[in-house]
């Protein structure tokens, strides 16, 4: 059973996980496959007077085709022992492959959103999408965009208003 917890209550240990092992984006689309995709870049803070976590999905990736198919997404953090999901998550696609079922993982419900969650983690974060923006090539510092974007396979920026954090018990014991 989940209960709902402050927005902010897990920010040390999002960011942690963010620099270090990555967070899972878990998306839905129109025909309701649920996928689910490794991040290591977004951040959760206050924005239009609301708690927002933004996430960045790169154009090629199967989730952005996803998101723009839906109104919402969650962001779950995972536990102790979840590295392989982590790491299949962030190098295979859910073009090619059924992610939930290849490493076993449970598209739950979502109690406020659309979107999923994935039930074996212990902390996920439900938002809907607020506001996007899609980069354009030449409006981000030169430097940076020479060093990330190579290949400029630019990022579509999500604002999500979270409608609700929820944790199981002893989730903080239960993540990494």
């Amino acid at each position: 059973m989940r209960k709902q917890v402050d927005e902010f209550k897990y920010v040390a240990e999002t960011n942690r996980l963010l620099k270090d092992g990555g967070l899972l984006l878990v998306t839905q689309g129109k025909k309701g496959e649920p996928n689910a995709m490794t991040i290591g870049w977004g951040f959760l803070g206050t924005m239009w007077r609301r708690p927002v976590f933004v996430v960045a999905v790169r154009l090629s990736r199967y989730s952005h085709k996803l998101m723009e198919e839906s109104d919402s997404y969650t962001v779950c953090l995972p536990g102790k022992g979840m590295e392989k999901m982590l790491e299949v998550c962030g190098t295979k696609s859910g073009r090619d492959m059924d992610k939930f079922k290849e490493l076993g993982m449970t598209a739950a419900k979502g109690i406020q959103v659309k979107a999923p969650y994935i039930e074996e983690c212990p902390v996920h974060i439900e938002c809907e999408i607020a506001y996007k923006d899609q980069m354009e090539p030449g409006e981000l510092k030169k430097a940076i965009e020479d060093e990330v974007y190579t290949t400029r396979d630019l990022h579509t920026i999500y604002y999500g208003e979270i409608k609700g954090v929820y944790e199981v018990e002893g989730a903080r014991s239960k993540l990494p």
